[in-house]
């Protein structure tokens, strides 16, 4: 009894996620616009090393993409349209970073079950998260991609993601660039 009560509560929040991991920014604060300057910040990654997102300016695009939760549907589905296309994005020169609010453990072990080959960083403090205005009711991210110029410029925001699907057209704006 002891151990099926630990196991509902560890998939519980996974479950909740899983179901409205779907909604989009609806309702929240994306207050940055496409030509701005991206926010630079400094968030570990899974492996351990302080990524700062001004480190690739002048050396490579960037996708950045905010997801609710390792290790759910959506989030799974997302990561792995990015693994499957990674040769795409390093044609166009650029560098994949996923950011959410689980901690760095939590990111190593989804990148190991996943064979993920790019960056995932952790915001579990929120706070690029809100600096991005992505962070959603559930006091996760809500499911949205900055495509970032070499220059530091957002180039492009998907709002609305599908999480299969969206790498085509981050693939997309990336070659127009």
């Amino acid at each position: 009894m002891k151990n099926q009560i630990k196991f509902v509560l560890k998939i519980l929040p996974a479950l909740f996620l899983s179901i409205f991991s779907f909604t989009s920014c609806k309702g929240q604060d994306i207050t940055l616009k496409e030509g701005d300057e991206a926010p630079d910040f400094s968030l570990q990654a899974d492996d351990g090393r302080t990524v700062k997102l001004s480190d690739y300016q002048g050396v490579s695009n960037v996708v950045l993409y905010f997801y609710p939760k390792d290790q759910t549907m959506g989030c799974t589905k997302e990561a792995c349209s990015y693994r499957d296309n990674f040769s795409s994005f390093k044609d166009a020169n650029a560098e994949i970073l996923g950011v959410s609010v689980d901690d760095v453990e939590s990111h190593k072990e989804f990148k190991q079950k996943e064979n993920l080959n790019f960056t995932l960083l952790a915001d579990p403090e929120k706070e690029v998260t809100k600096k991005y205005g992505v962070l959603n009711a559930f006091g996760t991210a809500s499911r949205v991609t900055f495509v970032i110029d070499k220059e530091g410029k957002i180039r492009k925001i998907f709002p609305k993601v599908d999480a299969a699907e969206n790498y085509k057209e981050v693939l997309e704006v990336l070659k127009s660039m």
